[in-house]
C-alpha cells in the first residue's frame, strides 16, 4: 500500500495542475459510477494536499475530491492528451498537463473521513514529541506495530516504515507500548520521519527486514521472522535476536 512519503511526493507531482480549470473524466465504469467527474468538470484546482494516506483536491466552490489509493493505485502527470491505452479512474486535464489515476482507489467527495486520522507523519511542524504523545495516549497493551499503523493514531506510516523504524530502534512490533520507553519510541518515530521525507525527495532507502524472511538480519545475524499482525493481518518483519519483546510473539 502506497505510504505518507509515497503521498506526498504525488501531491508535489500534481502542483502543475494548480490553478487550472480543469476537464475531469472517468474512462472506467466503476469510477465512472461514483459522480466525481460530473462534480469537479470545469472548477478551477485550488490545492493539493497530502493527509497521511489520503490526497485532498480542493476546487473552487468548495469542493473536495478525497483520493485513497489503497493497495495498488497510482498517479501519473502527464502531457496533455498523451495516447494511452486502457482505462484509468480519473483523468484531469490542464492547460499543458493532465494527471491520471490508475488501479481503483477511493474517490469521494467526502473529506469527512479525514477529520478523524492522528497527526500526519510528514505534516508541516509536526514534532516527533508530539507523535510520542500520541501513542501514550491509547492502550499501552497494544503491541507496537499495530500502533504504528493505526492512522487514528498517527497516520502516513505504513507496514514498511513501521518494520524498518521498529527494526532501527531494535524494538519489536509485538512489544506492548508499554514496554518502550520513551527515548526508544522517539528514535523510531523520528528515524521514520527523516527518511520518510528523505523519500518525498527522491532518496530511497533499502530494506534490512522488510520481506527478508528467513534471512540474516544485518545487524546482528539472527533470523528475520514474518507474522500477520493486527485485525487486517498486515504481515510484520522483525529479529527474533536483538529487537526487544520478540519471545513474546510466540
Amino acid at each position: 500500500m502506497p505510504e505518507g512519503d509515497v503521498l506526498h511526493r504525488t501531491a508535489a507531482s500534481l502542483q502543475v495542475l494548480v490553478g487550472n480549470r480543469v476537464e475531469a473524466e472517468t474512462p472506467h465504469p466503476r469510477a465512472a459510477a461514483t459522480g466525481v467527474a460530473a462534480a469537479i468538470d470545469g472548477r478551477v484546482l485550488e490545492s493539493v494536499e497530502a493527509v497521511g494516506k489520503n490526497l485532498l483536491l480542493r476546487f473552487e466552490g468548495g469542493v473536495t475530491l478525497r483520493n485513497h489509493l489503497r493497495m495498488s493505485g497510482r498517479w501519473r502527470v502527464e502531457p496533455r492528451n498523451a495516447p494511452r491505452t486502457g482505462k484509468p479512474w480519473l483523468i484531469l486535464r490542464g492547460h499543458e498537463w493532465e494527471a491520471v489515476q490508475w488501479n481503483g482507489p477511493v474517490l469521494s467527495l467526502d473529506s469527512s473521513l479525514t477529520r478523524g486520522l492522528g497527526p500526519d507523519v510528514l505534516g508541516h511542524g509536526v514534532e516527533t514529541e508530539t507523535l510520542v504523545a500520541r501513542l501514550r495516549r491509547i492502550d499501552q497493551r497494544r503491541p507496537l506495530g499495530d500502533a504504528f499503523l493505526d492512522q487514528r493514531v498517527i497516520s502516513g506510516i505504513g507496514n514498511i516504515w513501521m518494520t524498518e523504524s521498529l527494526w532501527q530502534a531494535r524494538l519489536s512490533p509485538w512489544l506492548a507500548v508499554a514496554g518502550a520507553r520513551d527515548d526508544e519510541l522517539g528514535a523510531a518515530l523520528g528515524w521514520a520521519q527523516r527518511m520518510m521525507r528523505a523519500s518525498v525527495e527522491g532518496t530511497r532507502s533499502l530494506h534490512s527486514v522488510y520481506r527478508r524472511a528467513g534471512r540474516p538480519c544485518p545487524r546482528c545475524g539472527g533470523t528475520i521472522l514474518s507474522r500477520g499482525l493486527g485485525d487486517a493481518s498486515r504481515t510484520a518483519y522483525w529479529c527474533g535476536r536483538c529487537q526487544r519483546g520478540s519471545a513474546a510473539a510466540y
